[in-house]
């Protein structure tokens, strides 16, 4: 586009298309420059969808409070212990009854008398809770010496510091602290801590129990009655045989 000397714009460069004077050499409109663009703003960095562990460098969910591998305290920076072998599971008959060494004492007094737990593989009460876990091979079940007048049952959890009495760490539907059994020495009761899937108390003979334990509510064990919990665990209590405890 130019600009003739009357300041009217022309679309021809030699005579003005609105007043016929010529239009001197070099008053076109200089083309307006591009603009330049904007800098792009830095992309956010993504969040980490894991942390790193400072002490064994294992990934954790970025919320975890302890390393799940080796029990770091992702809060205090508290380094964890000794690392010692995990306990035995009752279900393995093959695995040392020892005690793992960071696994503390118990604070309930001690049984008197010797009582055990069976600890059996059930297919009947696998069949009912649909677990979609496979059921492990039956087999004997695994006697569990009870040597005090409070026992705890679930699965262990070093970084927790959680060592149950009877550890059933094979059935995944067992919560960390699952449930208690007390005795005074002749009776024993059961009572639910809260678990995800329940405790149940059926007997020896009918239909498995359908209805769990309240929380908090204790029951006391009849001599034929038996603990159902998880996927397929069924726990007997009974006064040891010679040589058992």
């Amino acid at each position: 586009m130019s600009i003739c000397p009357s300041g009217h714009e022309s679309a021809a460069d030699d005579y003005c298309d609105v007043c016929g004077l010529p239009i001197p050499a070099g008053s076109s409109d200089p083309a307006p420059a591009p603009a330049e663009a904007a800098p792009a703003a830095p992309a956010a960095p993504a969040a980490p969808d894991t942390a790193e562990c400072p002490n064994c460098q294992a990934a954790n969910p970025p919320n975890a409070l302890f390393c799940e591998a080796c029990g770091y305290d992702f809060t205090t920076g508290s380094l964890p212990r000794p690392l010692t072998p995990p306990p035995a599971s009752p279900l393995d008959l093959d695995a040392p009854s020892a005690p793992p060494a960071d696994k503390p004492e118990p604070v309930a007094p001690p049984l008197a008398a010797g009582w055990v737990a069976e600890v059996w593989i059930d297919p009947d009460w696998y069949a009912d809770q649909e677990s979609t876990d496979p059921l492990p091979s039956a087999g004997v079940p695994a006697v569990v010496p009870l040597r005090a007048t409070s026992i705890l049952v679930g699965r262990t959890s070093r970084s927790r510091g959680i060592h149950p009495d009877i550890d059933l760490g094979a059935d995944n539907g067992i919560s960390r602290r699952h449930c208690q059994l007390t005795t005074d020495g002749t009776r024993w009761w059961v009572e639910d801590l809260g678990s995800s899937n329940g405790t149940y108390l059926g007997n020896a003979v009918g239909p498995l129990p359908k209805d769990p334990i309240p929380a908090g509510e204790k029951r006391e064990i009849a001599p034929d009655a038996r603990v159902y919990l998880g996927a397929w665990t069924r726990i007997v209590v009974r006064k040891a045989q010679p040589g058992e405890v």
